[in-house]
């Protein structure tokens, strides 16, 4: 289980692809839109990755529904969770039924193909992003907390580990970071008492498997973005917050991240600041650069008992159970949970 998750450009893998993916350095993989024709084509894609890689490695994807779902025919199109409270008209309780069976739903369908995890569910606040809106539960800090919880459990519930993102919080910067470099100059206490406030309440409660910080600068507490910062991962998540599950870096390819240099400075800045796993995607140059320095760096810049931390805390991402003995279209839960998304389209 490697420290690097990449992506493969098409339907099949290339010759290239696939010498990457043999290589021990890579654990993960991130599938995109652009890597589905089907649901066929889909599968065979994924068995041929594990005919290379075997069991013991992450295929992932970005799958937390609305604007954000890469697979669609199908697939079960998931609602944005900002409308879940609105579906259930402002009663909470009800929203939390909701967001367990989206969860549950979301997770259930992708486990069912091979597929390891969604990176989800979104931690951020609807404030004023132009990045996240929707994707967020609401812009009320505890409205997340609990909605987030029920989705969670509900992929709990399907056998899927979770990854609450974009850790201390992307919601209240207007810049998107897959093409700017965002600065959140806000005062300590309001970020503390806002944004950062859903992910250690959460934390608190033992609800996250992973987390992905945010390709964001927060000068009241750091002058680097979260995800290159020892201060917000060795200091705050590992040591105050007692956080020992996986950090996932962002995207090392987004704009955001340009701010630590090239890629190969970004995956060092990426490492030293703890994160378990770098993702590199939509850049190939980018990937051979980053392989290519891990090759050469990667033993003498994490050392060895920290490496082997990293590689418990990634196989506790693979599913945890069984999944279903039935076909999906035989599966009560499965049929009303897909007219409730329905409906809430």
């Amino acid at each position: 289980m490697g420290p690097l998750m990449l992506d493969v450009r098409e339907h099949t893998l290339s010759d290239q692809e696939r010498l990457q993916l043999a290589d021990p350095l890579v654990g993960g993989l991130i599938l995109f839109s652009r890597n589905f024709k089907d649901l066929d084509q889909l599968k065979a894609l994924i068995s041929s990755i594990r005919s290379i890689t075997g069991n013991e490695f992450i295929i992932a994807v970005d799958h937390e529904g609305g604007r954000v779902q890469r697979f669609k025919h199908g697939f079960t199109h998931i609602p944005a969770m900002a409308k879940i409270i609105g579906y259930a008209k402002g009663d909470t309780q009800l929203a939390q039924q909701y967001a367990v069976e989206l969860g549950w739903l979301m997770a259930i369908e992708l486990l069912m193909i091979d597929i390891d995890i969604s990176f989800a569910p979104v931690l951020d606040l609807d404030i004023c992003s132009n990045v996240i809106g929707d994707r967020a539960f609401s812009d009320d800090p505890k409205l997340v907390e609990v909605l987030a919880a029920s989705f969670i459990q509900g992929m709990s519930e399907a056998g899927m580990q979770c990854t609450g993102k974009h850790f201390p919080g992307h919601g209240s910067v207007v810049a998107d970071s897959h093409i700017a470099i965002p600065v959140d100059d806000r005062p300590r206490a309001a970020i503390e008492n806002l944004d950062l406030s859903v992910f250690t309440t959460l934390l608190s409660q033992n609800k996250l498997d992973a987390l992905m910080p945010a390709h964001v600068i927060y000068p009241a507490f750091d002058d680097k973005p979260a995800g290159f910062s020892p201060f917000w991962i060795k200091e705050i998540l590992r040591d105050t917050l007692r956080f020992n599950g996986v950090i996932f870096s962002d995207d090392l390819g987004m704009a955001g991240a340009s701010v630590a240099g090239g890629f190969d400075q970004r995956t060092r800045a990426a490492l030293s600041a703890g994160c378990d796993m770098v993702l590199v995607c939509n850049n190939p140059q980018g990937t051979i650069e980053v392989l290519n320095y891990l090759q050469h760096n990667y033993v003498t810049l994490v050392a060895q008992d920290e490496r082997e931390k990293s590689v418990a805390r990634l196989d506790n991402m693979l599913p945890t159970s069984a999944i279903l003995e039935q076909p999906l279209a035989q599966n009560k839960r499965w049929l009303q949970a897909v007219n409730l998304a329905s409906l809430m389209h």
